[in-house]
């Protein structure tokens, strides 16, 4: 099959589920390049526990999907180890919420490499973790952390929506030469959608309009894309017309398209599951003040989720 970039005119598609696209990403680059393989947690004979990676130990054995054991901070830094010496590790973090444990090996180290080697160094390396809420998996295992590392320099960060940007942006990952921290929903799994037959890849930092609109803009990525598309439905029922922007990565971000939008709309409405204080949304409604300030008709609004001191009685 011949390598395109996204073209959403590619003839040949088919239904399947978000973490089916996942697995054929990482099965295409593995059989394109010997220099990938997989590591982490339960990721071999069982196939992680949201099946991404089934059947991958069967082709390529356990010399490229390698099941490790429960210490997430050895075998992080054994991947990106691996990544400057030439590698393309994928490493995988069962929870976001673990990432605590190799904040290390991330911040300091894969993210540092290139800035300390003046430019001449590189980590391609790609984690892959699981954030959002669930369904009964408590409080470690339910936050949405992606303002952490989208603060930390030197890391590029993903968050896909669809089956469809879930295949493409795995690919543009793992060819990548900078650290890229790749977080699923772990609602989404399951999620269907159209992928093409086709060979694709979706370039880093190229957003998308999941529903074009013009009275108001919703930007929304991850989780949050299904919630904003509802709500943009139910607002066409009054006749307001909403379009809703995932930029898909969140570093590097699209924000032209973000602020076309925006001045076509007149309206911003920032959806994100984590907590305000420190998050995405507020970096958003600052450039968006920035740059399309004079094209507001009403004040920024953004829609998160609640503070955890919010939630319990003090």
């Amino acid at each position: 099959m011949g390598l395109n970039s996204e073209s959403k005119n590619i003839n040949e598609s088919r239904v399947i589920m978000y973490r089916e696209a996942l697995n054929e990403g990482i099965r295409e680059e593995m059989q394109r390049d010997s220099t990938v393989f997989v590591m982490g947690e339960g990721i071999g004979e069982r196939g992680g526990s949201y099946k991404v990676t089934v059947g991958l130990i069967d082709e390529f054995g356990p010399k490229r999907v390698m099941d490790t054991p429960i210490s997430e901070a050895s075998f992080t830094g054994a991947g990106v180890g691996a990544a400057i010496t030439g590698m393309r590790p994928i490493v995988e973090i069962l929870f976001v919420d673990f990432t605590a444990l190799i904040i290390d090996q991330i911040a300091n180290q894969a993210a540092k490499y290139k800035f300390m080697t003046g430019g001449k160094g590189r980590v391609p390396m790609v984690l892959r973790t699981q954030g959002g809420v669930g369904k009964g998996l408590a409080a470690q295992h339910s936050q949405s952390l992606e303002a952490l590392f989208y603060h930390i320099p030197g890391l590029k960060v993903v968050m896909p929506s669809t089956p469809y940007d879930a295949k493409g942006l795995i690919k543009s990952a793992i060819r990548d030469d900078d650290p890229v921290i790749f977080i699923e929903h772990k609602s989404l799994y399951m999620a269907k959608g159209e992928v093409p037959e086709e060979e694709y890849t979706i370039e880093l930092g190229k957003g998308d309009v999941k529903r074009a609109g013009k009275d108001a803009t919703i930007i929304a990525w991850s989780g949050m894309i299904p919630k904003a598309l509802a709500a943009a439905e139910k607002l066409a029922e009054d006749g307001i017309d909403v379009e809703v922007v995932d930029p898909r990565t969140l570093v590097p971000m699209d924000k032209d398209l973000i602020i076309e939008s925006v001045k076509k709309t007149e309206h911003a409405v920032i959806a994100q599951e984590a907590v305000r204080r420190g998050g995405v949304a507020s970096d958003i409604a600052s450039f968006i003040q920035e740059k399309a300030f004079d094209y507001l008709d009403a004040p920024i609004e953004i829609v998160a989720g609640k503070k955890y001191a919010d939630t319990v009685q003090q």
